[in-house]
Order: C-alpha cells, then structure tokens, then sequence
C-alpha cells in the first residue's frame, strides 16, 4: 500500500519533493527538538492523485489522514470534535517550491456550536473560544466554499460601529456570538445548506480546497513566472492549533533572521499581542517591531531570538519564520528560506561566504537570476506607489518603472521629451518607424502584442520599461485619447507603468534609479569563474552596446541593421532604393547610404575593442520602409519623378499576407544582390578602418538572415565573399571574417548538417524558430494563450521560455548536426531567450558557444549561465 501521509517525527528536509517545503522544513524543526505544534503533512503525490482521480480523494487517503489524526489525538490527549477538550487544527497548503500568499490556509478548524460551548468552559475564556470559532466560520466559507470574505467583513464592521469600538479585540464574547449568528446565516443563503458540524466533514473539505488551490488563478500566474511545474502539486499541512488570541500572554508574528530588503544581519519582523496569523497582514491592527517583544513578554523573546539563530545555522541562509505565543508559550508555526530583494539577496550571500556558512558556488546558486532585474532598471518609491492607483494591468515586457505624459505618436513623443518632458508612449502597437519615439520615452504602453512583440524586444534592449498587450484599452489615436479602468486619459496627462508586473497606474508616482552595490561585482565576478558559455548582447547602438559592455557582454550577438536605416536623413534613401525601376538606379541609392551603414558599423567596433561584433544583413520585409502618410508619399514621388498614385501602387504591391513568412532575409538579398553588396561593403570598410585607426584585431561576422536551403545561403554567400576580397584589395588588407547564418526556420535545423557546409557560425534566432515551429504568430498569440495557460496546455509562454522538447530539440539537433559537417563551427542564441534562466541552461547543456541578450538582461545570463555549469 502506498504511503500518503506522514507524522512530523517521519520526515526530514530531503523530503521536499514529497512533503512539500513546509512540510519538510516542519519534519526537520520537530528531529531538531523545537516547539512546533505537532501534526502530520499529507503529500504532493496525494495531490497529483486527486487531480488524477478528477478532483476526488481515494478512501486510501482518507484512512490515512484519519489514522494520522488519532494518532495526534494521543500526542495532544485532546479528541478531535469532541464537546469537552476539542483538537483544533489548522490546515495549510505546502508546495516543494515557496509559494507566499498563493494558495490557501484554514485555521481553528474542528469547531461546532456544540465544541465551542466546552471549549468556552475548559479555557475558561469565552471570548477566545467565540473568537476563534468566527475565525473558523468566516475562514472555511471562504476558502473552502468560495463564499467572498467581503460579506464577513461587512457583517463585522457593522457590529464593531454598532457597539462603538474600532477593533476586533474590543468585541465581547456576547458580540462574537452575534457575529457568528449572522456568519452562519450568510453561509446558510450563499449554499442552501446549515454550516458543517462534522469536524471530519470540515476536514476532508478543507484538505480538497488546499489541492484545488493548486489550481487557483493567482498560483498558475506565480508558476509560470517563476517557472515551476504544474504536476508538482502542493502538499497539506495538518497541524494542532495553538492560539495567538488567548489575550495579553498570547500573540502570533513573523520574523526574518536578516532584513528581506537589505540583506542586514539581525532579527527583522513584527507581531501582535492576542491575534492569530491572518491578523498580521490584514491591515486592520499595527503590528508591533519584533524588539517590542524584549518588552512584553522577555523569556519568549530570548527563546525565540536563541531560535531563530539556530534556524540559520542549520539551514546555513536567511529564515522567514511565523511563530505564535500562546499563554507566554512560544512555538514555531513553520521556517523557510526567506524570500528577498536582489539587493538583499546579493548582501546575504556574500555576508554568508564571508562568515563561513557557505562557499562562492553555493552563494551563485542563492542568487535568483530573475531578480537581478530589479537592480539595473529605475523602481517605484515604495512610499509613493502606496498611494498609487491601479487602473489596469496586461503583460511586463521590459522592467522597470516609468511615469510620464501620454503621448501617442513617436514624433511627438521624441518632441515632449526634447522640451524636457518625461514621457509615456501609448500606441496600439509599435512598429520600426516609432524607434526614435520609444527611445525618447520613459516607458511604453501596447494595446495589442506580446512578450516578444516589437514593442517587448526593443524595449527590452533599450532598458526601457514597457507594458504590452493591454487589450482592456479603448484607444483613439487620432484623437488622441485612451479610456482604461473607468479612466480617461488625453495627451498630456499623467500615467504611470511598472513593467515588472505589468501594472497600470493612475498618475505620476514617483521613481528611483536602481543601484549596484559591490557585491554585484563580487558575485558577477564569482559567476564568470564558473561559468562555461560566454555571454554576448543583442546591441544596435553604440550606446546599447556600451551598457552591455559595462555589465559584462563579451561581444555583440546580433546586430540587426534595419533599425539604422530608420533614421530621418535615411528612410528617404531606403525608399528610392525600394522604388527603383533599375539595378543601377537601386545601386546608387544604395551607394548613398553606405556612409551611413559605414558610420554605424565603425561606432559599434570602437565601442567592442575587438570584441566579437555578429551583424545581421537586413530582414524585414521591405513594406516596413514604405511611407503611408500622404505628405511622405507626395515628396517620396518628387524625388522619383513619379506620380503620387504610382508610389501609391509601388507600396501596394509590396503588401504581404504574412510578411513574417514572406519577402523578406535572405530572399531580400537572392532578389536583390546588391543589398548585400552595400552592406558587406559597409562593415568590411568600417572594419578595416577601425582597425587600422584604433588597432583593435577585428574579425567581423556577416550572419545572412532567414536561411532554409544551403544553395540559398551560397548564392548569397558568393555575392559577400566577392565584395568582401574586393574591398580587402582596394584597401590593401588581410582581415579575416567569418560568414555564419541564422538558424530560425525549422527545415535548416533538420538540413544543419548540409548548411555548415557553407556557414562557419549558426546564430539560433529562437523567436522566429519558435513561432514556425509552433505555427502562431508572436504578435498575435496573446489573444488565446491566456486560455491555454488556464487550461494547462501550455505552461509557459514559448516566446519568453523556450520550449525545450519541441524548439530545443531543433535546437540541439541543428547543434550536433553542424558540428558533424564543422566541428569547430561556433553556435550561438540570440533570440530573447538568450536572457531566460532556463533556457540558458538548456544552452549549455547542448553545448552552445554562447547566448545573446539585450544589455540589461547580460548579467542574468551570466548568473544563469555560472548556475548552469555548477548544478551540471
């Protein structure tokens, strides 16, 4: 017979995965002789059961939990539901990977009308036993039965103004016996049925809420940003009930070894006298600082403080502990490995390397990679976002916090932000055109898009905050006006977006630069010893490439040369290039803009210092440089000795059904050869330049876009080649440079092999190659995957995780398959997973070179990238 539940005394802290972290942490606190109220945990394979079993608990179980309570019954010499001396127990969720405040928790469970009467006589404190059973009624209506806790709360309120007093603690033991009159009544109309007096009947129905909050919104939100899988499960906590709110001896808190915020060394926490848990972070009363304690009740401050000490030694890393006094007893309710900012996170590692505890490996690990996020993009003022209004909330693209103007144009926006103003771009969705206004920005605001939508990457590798498909907008940008949240908002007014989470606020907040401390360094600089794969950034401009250089990037993975011909002074001469009826007309205006391409190419060299630089020969397709404004096309057919209506039909034409797979990377330059002539002339004259003014030993990579044919990547090859000699010899030169393709189309991965036989480097873009495997667009697939997530289809967005068994497997096939051809071929990522911490991981297990990134994620893939090589 499978074994389902375990007593505290049968667990220990390798038994996570079974246990649950509470649950494990709880066996471990009981082998280690500490006041924990004792229980038993029911496990996360009884939960995945349950989910099995479509949502029922086997009668195995069920014999189990019963076993396991009979046998604390003994311990505690307390019955459970009995009318004299009841066993009350409190009931809480606990899953392998820490999970605050997303799934649920039941105390004071096993009360009845008939229990709490004894109860009321054996304490011989009537106002506690009534207290607790409200608790009781208000909570299990809640959680268990879905009833919303705003109806208790209503009922409370109105009692407590009714009898003239401001808190709970004030009510009369005659007053709660109303309230929980009126709390039963509500019950009673929500679910047709008289509260449970069963405490078994209470039981089982609360160990079925606590698995099916498993599932509840808020923990399949927390999952997939956190990246913890769904067929994990949580396990149950069942454990005696002791009580905070038995008056001035008691009271329950929650306490840190070291501040969660700052990393400093000392106990960091607050409580309240006769409270129980949820008491603490409900607002209603002001804790008390943890010190306070010394005060109130000394012994148990010594006690806990001896604790608490104890706790970090063994488990060797901050704890965040919840505790309870009850009648000037101290016990410990649960510990875990508290959660922190990066700041503190960074603080306590190297405290903890420096104090012995642990060793440089280990204080990589501690680091969650995420989080460094938070420490290289502006925040909130965490006083002023206290205040702040919510009016709406959609996808966290790019970190950090903005506040400014709305303004809906790029060229109004670059403007406002000319005369000194701090703005806020609000478009429907943003296209290439809009790069000088998301640069002039302080954030970005997408009615439609995804993770991975234009909006999302540039932001991304500009640092610059961005909220992207907030479909609740009704937008009218003519106009120049949007409603969101009941609000609306004209140009000019104030709004403010945190991209960390995606939300929306009403106004002006105000923000603060983040910070790199020292140990930033220290652990970066323990990350690079241990880490295998290099880490290049995704860099356009000199000064994207300049930020990811001062955070560590060791070359430049991707530079995408479409977004330089955006610029005012070169979109006119694209456009004549586009509307050419001629190879020689194409050519010289073409030639017009080689000293530009040159300039750009030579300014990224400068800023490298020999580093690496990958470019990427132009990609999109070509109707995202046509003009559609009346005032552009007019001139546009001035310059080209057209009509307006001739331009008009050139632009028409150049329309696709799905430009995304369409006219577009190499198809460019097999159609128009001497695009890539321009543009190898371009980085092989700036190369040359550069290296002759500045020394630096420059071996440029030309990466030819969109390949999925070798014969289409020689062709294209040739023409690079060619013009590349002919440069050399013009400028009397012997650089060396390599060719390399991106491997973004799936039928190049399975053709790997052949395809190395013309590139010397594969680039994996993973956003194309993620959106042809799975065959939905990534602006477009925010519209459904929502209900997918919800439906547990997918997990995770593919765009921002890359999926490992389906994408990774071309991936790691394209891989092995090019290094049969060239087994010095040189592979590398530069699609946005090259920022994520797991799909980092993936890389190195595969054997990549390197992974590229946009500048402000380099360090986390230097930290993912170190976590990688020491956990494999």
């Amino acid at each position: 017979m499978a074994k389902w539940v375990y007593s505290f005394e049968e667990g220990n802290a390798d038994m996570r995965n079974l246990l649950g972290g509470k649950g494990a942490n709880l066996a471990e606190m009981t082998n280690l002789g500490l006041p924990i109220p004792q229980g038993f945990t029911v496990t996360t394979e009884a939960c995945t059961d349950y989910y099995a079993k479509g949502k029922q608990i086997s009668e195995e179980i069920k014999e189990q939990i019963f076993t396991a309570l009979s046998q604390l019954e003994e311990k505690q010499g307390k019955k459970f539901g009995d009318t004299e001396s009841p066993l009350l127990v409190s009931v809480r969720s606990g899953a392998r990977a820490s999970m605050p405040g997303m799934m649920d928790t039941i105390l004071n469970l096993g009360l009845n009308d008939v229990a709490v009467e004894g109860f009321a006589s054996k304490t011989g404190n009537p106002r506690f036993a009534y207290d607790s059973y409200r608790r009781f009624i208000q909570m299990f209506s809640d959680v268990v039965m879905e009833i919303p806790k705003s109806f208790f709360e209503r009922i409370l309120d109105e009692i407590k103004e009714g009898k003239g007093v401001k808190f709970d603690t004030e009510l009369t033991a005659d007053d709660l016996k109303e309230v929980i009159v009126r709390f039963k009544a509500v019950y009673k109309d929500k679910m047709g049925v008289d509260f449970p007096q069963d405490p078994k009947e209470q039981l089982m129905e609360a160990v079925k809420a606590v698995f099916r909050s498993w599932d509840n919104e808020r923990a399949i939100v927390y999952r997939r940003m956190n990246d913890i899988p769904g067929d994990w499960g949580t396990a149950v906590n069942v454990q005696a009930m002791v009580f905070g709110n038995m008056g001035n001896t008691s009271g329950t808190g929650v306490a840190f070894t070291r501040n969660p915020s700052t990393g400093a060394k000392g106990i960091y926490g607050e409580y309240l006298i006769n409270a129980q848990g949820e008491d603490v972070v409900a607002g209603i009363r002001t804790p008390q600082p943890i010190t306070r304690l010394e005060e109130d009740l000394p012994e148990c401050y010594k006690q806990f403080i001896n604790i608490a000490g104890k706790l970090e030694d063994h488990y060797r890393d901050m704890q965040d502990m919840e505790f309870t006094i009850e009648d000037g007893k101290l016990f410990f309710l649960q510990t875990r490995n508290g959660k922190r900012t990066a700041q503190a996170a960074l603080q306590i590692a190297c405290d903890l390397v420096d104090e012995g505890m642990i060793t440089p490996q280990e204080a990589v690990l501690r680091i969650e990679a995420k989080s460094l996020d938070q420490l290289l993009h502006p925040t909130f003022d965490p006083e002023a976002l206290k205040s702040g209004l919510v009016i709406g909330q959609a996808l966290p693209a790019s970190p950090g916090a903005a506040a400014g103007k709305v303004y809906f144009t790029a060229q109004e926006a670059k403007t406002a932000h000319e005369k000194g103003e701090r703005v806020v771009l609000v478009r429907l969705e943003t296209s290439p055109e809009d790069i000088e206004g998301m640069h002039a920005a302080e954030g970005i605001l997408t009615v439609r898009g995804g993770m991975t939508s234009h909006a999302a990457v540039v932001a991304r590798g500009m640092g610059t905050c961005c909220v992207s498909g907030c479909g609740d907008i009704s937008i009218n940008e003519e106009e120049k006006v949007f409603e969101l949240g009941g609000h609306v908002y004209h140009e000019g007014d104030y709004i403010s977006l945190d991209g960390s989470t995606g939300k929306i606020y009403d106004g002006d907040i105000k923000t603060q630069e983040a910070s790199i401390s020292g140990n930033f360094g220290r652990i970066m600089g323990w990350a690079d010893s241990f880490r295998k794969l290099k880490v290049r950034t995704n860099a356009d401009t000199p000064e994207d490439a300049a930020n990811a250089v001062k955070y560590g990037a060791e070359g430049i993975g991707l530079c995408r040369t479409e977004h330089m011909f955006f610029n005012p002074d070169r979109i006119p001469k694209i456009r004549q290039m586009i509307l050419s009826r001629t190879v020689q007309e194409r050519e010289k205006a073409l030639n017009e803009l080689i000293p530009y391409q040159k300039g750009d190419f030579k300014a990224l060299y400068e800023v490298m210092e020999g580093r690496p630089v990958t470019i990427r020969f132009l990609d999109p397709p070509l109707h995202e440089f046509v003009p559609t404004e009346k005032d552009d096309i007019d001139d546009l057919a001035v310059k080209m000795m057209m009509t307006a209506e001739e331009v008009q039909e050139v632009c028409d034409s150049l329309h696709e059904f799905n430009p995304m797979m369409g006219h577009r990377g190499c198809r460019l330059a097999v159609t128009y050869p001497e695009i890539a002539r321009m543009q190898t002339r371009a980085v092989m004259e700036a190369a040359i330049e550069v290296k002759q003014e500045k020394g630096f030993d420059i071996v440029p990579e030309i990466m030819i876009p969109l390949v999925g044919e070798k014969k289409e990547l020689k062709y294209v090859k040739e023409v690079v080649v060619e013009t590349a000699e002919k440069v050399k010899q013009e400028m009397n030169s012997d650089i060396t440079y390599h060719i390399g393709t991106m491997i973004e189309i799936p039928r190049a991965a399975l053709l790997a092999d052949e395809i190395a036989e013309e590139a010397e480097f594969f680039s994996f873009g993973t956003n194309d190659l993620t959106q042809m495997t799975f065959g939905f667009s990534r602006d477009d697939a925010g519209k459904f995957l929502n209900e997918y997530y919800k439906k547990k289809i997918y997990e995770s967005d593919p765009f921002a995780r890359l999926d490992q068994s389906g994408v990774g497997q071309l991936v790691q096939m394209a891989a092995e398959k090019g290094r049969k051809t060239r087994p010095d071929i040189k592979l590398g990522i530069c699609g946005e997973h090259g920022g994520d911490p797991s799909s980092v991981e993936f890389c190195h297990k595969v054997g990549l070179t390197y992974v590229s990134c946009s500048p402000f994620r380099v360090p986390i893939a230097r930290l993912a990238a170190a976590q990688a090589a020491i956990s494999n």
